[in-house]
Parts: C-alpha cells; structure tokens; sequence
C-alpha cells in the first residue's frame, strides 16, 4: 500500500511539473514582455541585496578584501554610535508621521476621485500623482525659504503670526517638520494609483446587492464593500508606504541639507548614505541596511496579518 501510494504521489508531481511547463509554453508571450524587466530587477535588486547581507559582518572599505569581523559592526551600532541611535528615533517618529497618513490620504483621495466624471478622474489623478515623478525640492526651497522673501515667512508675517523670518531649512526645530511635510506631498505614488485602480475595479452589481440587504450609507458601502473587495490593492499601498517611510532620506538630504542640523532629520537611510557613499565603510553600511531591512520585514508581517482577512 505505501509503495502505492509513493507511485501516486511521483506521477502527481510529473504531471504537477508537466502542467507547469504546458502554462508556461501557453503563455510565453506574457513572459517574454516581463523577461526585461524581471533581468534587470534581478541584476540590480535582488542580486546586490543577496550580496550585502553577508557584507553587514566584514570590514570592507572598497579597496582592501572583506575582513570578517563578527557581529562588530552591529555592536558598534548600538553600543558605540550615537548618531545612528539618533537616526533611529528620527526614522520612528518619521514613519509614524508618514507612513499612516499618507496611507488615509491615498485611500481618501483615491475613493473622492472615483466618485467624479471620467475626465474628472483623470485630470485629478494626475495632478495627485505628478508630485510623486518630479523633482519638487526647489520649488519647497522657495517656499521655506529664510528671508523675507520666502512665501511661508511672508504669509506668516502679514498675518502678524511672526515678527522676523523663520530659518526653516537651518533651524534644528524645524527641520524635520518641513521634511515630513514635503514627504507626504511627494507620497502618492504607486499606492495611490494601485487604490485608484481597486476602485474602479468594484463590481457595481455589489452596490445594487447591498443595497437590497439594507446597506444605504456611503460609509457602509466602505465598511462592507469597498474594503473587503480591495485586499490585494490596500496590500501593495501599505508596503509601499511602509518602504517610502523608513527608506526615506533623499527629502531630507535635498532640502535641509546634508548633515542637518543637530542630524535633526538624519534617518537611517541618511546613515547608511554617509557610510557607504561618502566614507565608503561598505561592510558598515551594509549592516545598517540589514537593521532596515529586518525593520521593514517586520512592519510588512505586522500588515499581513491586519490585511490577511481581506485578501482571499
């Protein structure tokens, strides 16, 4: 009998991989059009991330061999650099402040644009998601800017709000204020197009069904139908804002500068940049990198989980 059942179980995994093989052979156009896509996300993602984790336990400075030094680094981090304990209450407080608001925000503007006229939709689409594409930070320099001139110090001071210019970009209270800011204006991207798209992609004979079974509030159709019928969509929006949240550095850096002030909006990110980018310490910044990387994991399992009931 068990020798039986060992024959079915290898003709059931031949013809698993047969199977597997014809759907491939079917559809081997589809993947000829993702091939190019896939080699370069594996050349440039996948491979140089596989190579950094072992590089977290070398010193390796870009010119001498890796040395393997143990958990150093990763002592050295916690016990010995304040800067990079500075950078982690930073990243908190930014990912706080970012990462769940920008989330309601795309939701909310993706459920008001929806409920517009087609040309309407596209227009506003647009425009919530252009700030995502372009280089904005001069535009923000402008406004923060720390004279007279600047068009927040300006608005403020005729309102008799203050009496003399604010250093928005310099001053170390205010940094990190003005980087959230311009983080959550530059925040609708990918997500929100994925939520746009989980809108239009609602059955509207659900609505008609539910309003029989006595759903009448739009906030019952959201509770009871926008939500569970978007599980995959509101998924890739949350790992999308949790991975612009805690990778977030290249605001900062382009607009208070780099350092900034009393590292006031220095993030892990900026950390790993100045390691691995401006002192070339690789095998120091490749273990930075892995404590986001094992920081970010966690927060997507942590989604998983909330989400989970919504995705079958």
């Amino acid at each position: 009998m068990a020798v039986n059942v060992k024959k079915a179980d290898s003709k059931g995994k031949k013809r698993g991989k047969g199977e597997l093989l014809n759907e491939i052979k079917r559809n081997k156009a589809c993947y000829g059009m993702i091939a190019p896509f896939m080699i370069f996300f594996i050349v440039f993602t996948v491979v140089p991330v596989l190579m950094s984790l072992p590089m977290g336990f070398t010193d390796f400075d870009m010119v001498r061999a890796p040395k393997f030094v143990g958990l150093s680094n990763f002592t050295t981090l916690f016990l010995s650099d304040k800067i990079f304990i500075r950078s982690i209450r930073v990243t908190i407080v930014f990912a706080l402040l970012t990462g769940p608001v920008s989330y309601v925000l795309c939701f909310l503007l993706a459920w008001l644009i929806n409920e517009m006229n087609p040309k309407l939709k596209a227009v506003f689409t647009l425009i919530f998601y252009a700030p995502s594409m372009a280089n904005v930070y001069t535009v923000w320099q402008l406004i923060f800017s720390g004279d007279m001139n600047g068009y927040a110090n300006s608005f403020l001071i005729n309102l008799g709000f203050i009496t003399k210019p604010i250093q928005w970009l310099t001053d170390g209270r205010y940094v990190l204020g003005v980087t959230i800011i311009v983080q959550l204006w530059i925040s609708l991207g990918a997500g929100f197009l994925a939520l746009r798209a989980g809108f239009q992609n609602i059955d509207r004979s659900m609505y008609e069904a539910a309003a029989i079974e006595g759903i009448r509030t739009r906030w019952q159709e959201l509770i009871y139908i926008v939500i569970p019928s978007m599980g995959p969509q509101l998924m890739f929006a949350a790992v999308m804002q949790i991975v612009s949240s805690f990778t977030a550095g290249t605001v900062a850096q382009n607009l208070v500068g780099f350092p900034s002030t009393d590292y006031k909006a220095h993030t892990i990110m900026t950390h790993a940049f100045d390691y691995g980018w401006q002192r070339f310490e690789m095998g120091y910044a490749s273990a930075i990198c892995m404590i986001l990387f094992i920081a970010m994991f966690l927060c997507n399992k942590l989604i998983a989980k909330v989400l989970g009931k919504y995705m079958d």
